[in-house]
């Protein structure tokens, strides 16, 4: 799935059938439901969960948490505008699915 198609279906409410718990978190955070995108990543193991996991943190508001999930995903802490930040992780997401 193209980074275009994934933002589509964010933007018309179709949940992609086959998505990691990654890609299902920042889904449901595109449509902004925070309480479920952090469902998706709490319990899965895996540094793009992880890194999903530091995102919705630090849009939280909560840095010290996001941190914690920068440094399990293997990833230097975001500074740069939110959504920016959700694209990034999405395109590099789905480059690897």
């Amino acid at each position: 799935m193209s980074f275009e198609e994934f933002q589509t279906a964010v933007a018309e409410g179709r949940f992609p059938v086959g998505l990691d718990p990654a890609l299902q978190g920042l889904w449901h955070e595109g449509r902004g439901d925070w309480p479920r995108a952090h469902g998706c990543v709490q319990d899965a193991d895996s540094p793009e969960a992880a890194w999903v996991h530091a995102y919705l943190h630090r849009k939280e508001g909560d840095p010290a948490n996001a941190a914690y999930w920068y440094a399990r995903a293997g990833r230097p802490v975001a500074t740069g505008p939110l959504g920016a930040e959700w694209e990034a992780v999405a395109r590099t997401l789905l480059a690897r699915s």
